[in-house]
């Protein structure tokens, strides 16, 4: 189950934070470390130092440009956050995610991508939508200020322990909170690519207009994101959308 999960930093400013977080995932038994447009240099002696034997993670952390390219694979994504700042989404406590963990990495192929944000100003309110829920650690409402690789921490000793009790549970009496059928869940990049070709089609169709978005497509993404859907139901979804852009473009005087 540890394997399957990602650690994911965003805009990351400090190199020792990074060996910070190395570290804390080391202790817990993670190993999947990515970055997405580092402001800083990743291997230095200041992460090698606060990394304290797990500079390994440092050498094999995968780089990358944009969120969307980090948690392509991933079939459950979620961000590390107060709060949703214009929309609400679904929210969960650090332990309710480690509740989920055993049943949403079992399926063959999951992955799930634990998302943080930069140290100054956490993560956008566009790369929270791109996640599926969001994770609030409650800290004392006085000083709620979190070091990231104390945040990394929480969450990924919450990680360990569900690992260490779905090991002592027979998987046969393990709850579910996938699916019951046997398709795999649709990956984030497909859902990325259904989303495209959802604004798309509501352009076409004069349902969505750009240029007054009222945050439609926030909310819809909100929507196909809560309800998980599998491969075979996006590849319906996307069907549909390609069956109403013919339409509109025949029914065009």
């Amino acid at each position: 189950m540890l394997e399957r999960i990602r650690i994911v930093l965003i805009g990351t400013s400090h190199p020792g934070n990074i060996g910070g977080v190395a570290r804390a995932m080391h202790n817990m038994g993670l190993a999947d470390l990515a970055l997405v447009a580092p402001r800083c240099e990743v291997i230095t002696q200041d992460s090698i130092s606060r990394a304290s034997g797990a500079d390994h993670l440092l050498h094999q952390a995968h780089v990358y440009t944009t969120l969307e390219e980090a948690v392509a694979d991933s079939t459950l994504a979620v961000g590390a956050s107060a709060r949703s700042r214009t929309l609400p989404w679904p929210m969960l406590s650090p332990r309710e995610l480690a509740d989920r963990l055993p049943a949403e990495c079992k399926p063959e192929g999951a992955r799930v991508a634990l998302v943080f944000g930069r140290e100054d100003s956490g993560l956008t309110n566009a790369e929270l939508q791109r996640c599926h829920a969001h994770v609030h650690i409650p800290t004392n409402a006085d000083f709620s200020s979190l070091n990231l690789a104390a945040a990394v921490q929480v969450l990924a000793y919450e990680c360990r322990m569900a690992w260490l009790d779905q090991a002592n549970l027979d998987q046969a009496d393990a709850p579910s909170a996938l699916p019951s059928g046997d398709e795999a869940l649709s990956t984030h990049a497909e859902l990325e690519h259904y989303f495209e070709h959802l604004e798309r089609t509501l352009i076409a169709i004069d349902f969505h207009d750009p240029a007054q978005p009222r945050q439609l497509m926030a909310r819809l993404r909100r929507l196909y994101l809560r309800a998980r859907p599998e491969r075979m139901e996006m590849n319906i979804l996307r069907g549909i959308l390609s069956a109403t852009e013919k339409a509109a473009h025949r029914k065009q005087p």
